[in-house]
């Protein structure tokens, strides 16, 4: 089950969406007759929706008096020439909606299908798909929640959400121990501590460190993944695998396969292809 971020965390960032749009004046609008009609959104591919509570605010907030229902929910797979919205209201006000509203649609929904994809390609695996911080500036709420939509699960959603030691950190904090017990006396207790390897002998000093909650084995060829969940299994200790890079479809079962826990994908967020949807006044 999942649920979409307050609107409290968004609307601000759909007004200025809105009034980029907008400029100074939308002339095209200006010149047609205001008056009341009815639209539908219309799925033009087959698809997984995300993003129809953040469509609806952008309707109201350039219309308030506009009416919205929505057959469909996020995370529901659609067909293609299937309604998704519903509404009926001022003609101007539906117009200064329309290309924002069907943006952000088009976005989160195309997030929400790549992310099923990759779910329905490592399924009855055990392992479990990830995103990544390689978001959207300024989008990184909607497009995680759209990961959720699409059946993944996320990673950090801020910096403060978990300690990563990745090459670099690793590299300032002169190895791999000392920065597991820098992290471990800065972050708070319930804090998760993970750290990134790139070799078996890295694994093998994480698995002699109590602190260490979870290792991400970075660009880690198959036989390789494939000993560390043995060197894991073997070692009793109860951390969690995660793969990561050169994630593609085409690979991402025979990964998961290896017996990793998770498969993080950063083309969820920052490649996934914008869907085809559109609206039509009737």
């Amino acid at each position: 089950m999942f649920h979409p971020p307050h609107p409290e965390t968004y609307r601000d960032q759909l007004r200025a969406f809105l009034r980029e749009d907008w400029g100074t004046q939308d002339w095209t609008t200006a010149a047609v007759p205001d008056r009341p009609m009815t639209a539908r959104v219309v799925a033009k591919g087959n698809l997984v929706l995300a993003g129809l509570p953040m469509a609806a605010e952008i309707l109201r907030l350039a219309c308030p008096s506009i009416t919205i229902e929505t057959p469909k929910k996020d995370g529901q797979k659609v067909a293609a020439g299937m309604e998704v919205i519903r509404l009926r209201g001022s003609s101007h006000g539906i117009l200064l909606a329309e290309r924002v509203m069907l943006n952000l649609l088009q976005r989160l929904s195309g997030t929400a299908t790549l992310t099923r994809q990759f779910v329905d390609a490592i399924e009855g695996t055990g392992a479990r798909i990830l995103d990544t911080r390689k978001t959207t500036p300024g989008l990184k709420v909607l497009e995680k929640y759209a990961v959720r939509c699409g059946g993944g699960v996320n990673h950090r959603l801020t910096l403060g959400d978990g300690v990563l030691l990745k090459e670099n950190h690793l590299a300032a904090a002169g190895g791999i121990r000392a920065a597991v017990e820098a992290a471990r006396r800065t972050a708070p207790n319930l804090v998760r501590i993970e750290v990134e390897v790139e070799n078996l002998g890295q694994l093998k000093a994480c698995l002699d460190l109590p602190e260490v909650d979870g290792v991400l084995l970075d660009n880690m060829g198959l036989e390789q993944m494939r000993e560390a969940v043995a060197l894991r299994d073997r070692s009793g200790k109860r951390l969690f695998l995660e793969a990561s890079g050169n994630l593609t479809l085409d690979r991402a079962r025979a990964v998961a396969e290896t017996g990793v826990d998770f498969l993080s994908v950063g083309a969820l967020t920052h490649s996934a292809p914008a869907v085809d949807i559109s609206l039509r006044l009737d």
